[in-house]
């Protein structure tokens, strides 16, 4: 019966159609949603996770399914139904040496895009929209076959490593995940709504806070506010007034001798109780940084501490600057209003198209903007460490150097600190440059 034919073929090539989804959606799932799933007892999720787990065997597998089915069906379609197809040409009237090769053809030519439809395109489509989830539904049927198939699968795997090792390929490169790709990953989920624009600015944010050091975050010490713990309660209740800041570094004779941190909450309810304080007794310690400590580091040495506030020395163990929370909260969100005014941004886009950037700009932020890559270790942190490295000088008002397509002009400095730079881009091109 030829009806019995054509069924077979069809329920071949939807066959085919169940192993290549099968193949492309457990090749496709991520483990990290499986073991997700697993942990939500998910139907599947556990022998979806064991397949994936082990590539070369599951592909071994389906790869043997689809032959064997691929064979039955060139068999039945060219041996039967091009046969039928040719009888019922000549039938109709059609010459023997026409009709033979036309039904062959006709038969070889349907099924093909049948199977290219059915059993390959539509189904790796539905695979890829909801990977992990068609790989839980599949996965008990595919252990099955994969139990079944374990000898011929054992012979097949080994023999490909035969031939990966006679190509000098040893052993599988290690699975490994790049910021890159965590970043394409994040501007994809951006795309799609999937994330806000704020909430991936936070994101690289924390990414990048781990490549930092504390000195790239942290407050100069030439912009520290220091006060004197020999001076009157009067006094040092008048400095704190007049500053504004709720911490103070505090030192005894010389501003090289630093005994700990004053906070102005401490000062002042022991100025309202009405009786003179002893400074030195409201001091407290503050974790000692070395500058080159990183800032995910920093996070944790400032969570045990009483006051949130560390000190950062050189290697030669002078003062370099202070950090805190507010520093930290900063370098992943950007910057807060302190005072009444708008907060200066680190990099201002002016109307001409060109870059306003502050001295202090951490350099990878920079890089992010201008699509420039940084190498992992350097000398420079920050911009003007960046302008200090290319200049191999202390600059003045209008130094500029041209890095590849970009030209950076000093502005502004502030006293021999670089201040303000403005960057242009002198050639539109797409490559990415080192720093």
């Amino acid at each position: 019966m030829p009806y019995i034919e054509v069924i077979l073929v069809l329920l071949l090539i939807l066959l085919n159609g169940l192993l290549a989804m099968s193949e492309l959606a457990i090749a496709s799932s991520r483990a990290v949603k499986l073991r997700a799933m697993v942990e939500r007892n998910v139907n599947g999720a556990r022998r979806a996770l064991i397949l994936a787990s082990n590539p070369g065997r599951f592909l071994s597998t389906v790869q043997i399914g689809i032959t064997l089915i691929g064979i039955l069906a060139g068999a039945f379609s060219g041996a039967t139904l091009g046969g039928r197809v040719s009888d019922w040409f000549i039938i109709l009237g059609v010459r023997e040496n026409v009709a033979e090769p036309l039904g062959f053809g006709l038969v070889i030519g349907l099924i093909t895009y049948l199977s290219l439809i059915i059993g390959e395109l539509v189904p790796k489509q539905i695979a890829l929209r909801n990977p992990e989830r068609i790989a839980c539904l599949v996965a008990p049927a595919m252990t099955i076959l994969a139990k079944v198939s374990a000898p011929l699968v054992w012979l097949l795997e080994h023999s490909g490593r035969l031939v990966l090792m006679l190509l000098g390929q040893h052993r599988m490169k290690d699975s490994t995940v790049t910021d890159a790709e965590i970043h394409a990953l994040i501007a994809e989920a951006e795309s799609e709504g999937v994330l806000e624009p704020e909430e991936r600015t936070m994101i690289a944010g924390v990414m990048r806070l781990g490549d930092r050091l504390v000195r790239t975050i942290m407050t100069p010490a030439a912009d520290v506010e220091m006060i004197d713990i020999d001076q009157t309660p009067a006094k040092i209740g008048k400095q704190m007034a007049d500053s504004g800041h709720s911490r103070f570094i505090a030192y005894e004779k010389t501003r090289e001798n630093i005994i700990g941190v004053l906070q102005a909450k401490d000062v002042a309810a022991a100025l309202l109780r009405r009786r003179a304080p002893q400074m030195r007794k409201l001091v407290k310690q503050a974790p000692a940084l070395p500058e080159t400590l990183d800032a995910l580091d920093v996070v944790n040495r400032l969570k045990e501490s009483d006051v949130h506030f560390g000190l950062v020395y050189d290697e030669y163990g002078k003062f370099e600057g202070v950090v805190t929370t507010t520093d930290i909260l900063e370098a992943i969100v950007g910057v807060f209003r302190h005072d009444e005014s708008e907060p200066e941004p680190d990099i201002h886009e002016r109307d001409d198209g060109s870059l306003l950037v502050s001295g202090g700009t951490p350099i990878d932020l920079l890089s992010d903007r201008l699509g420039m890559s940084i190498p992992p270790t350097r000398d420079y942190q920050t911009v003007a460490g960046f302008a200090l490295d290319r200049l191999g000088r202390i600059p003045r008002p209008g130094d500029s150097f041209t890095e590849r397509e970009y030209h950076f002009e000093i502005v502004d400095l502030d006293g021999r600190r670089i201040d303000k730079l403005i960057v242009t881009r002198t050639m539109p091109t797409k490559r990415r440059v080192a720093l």
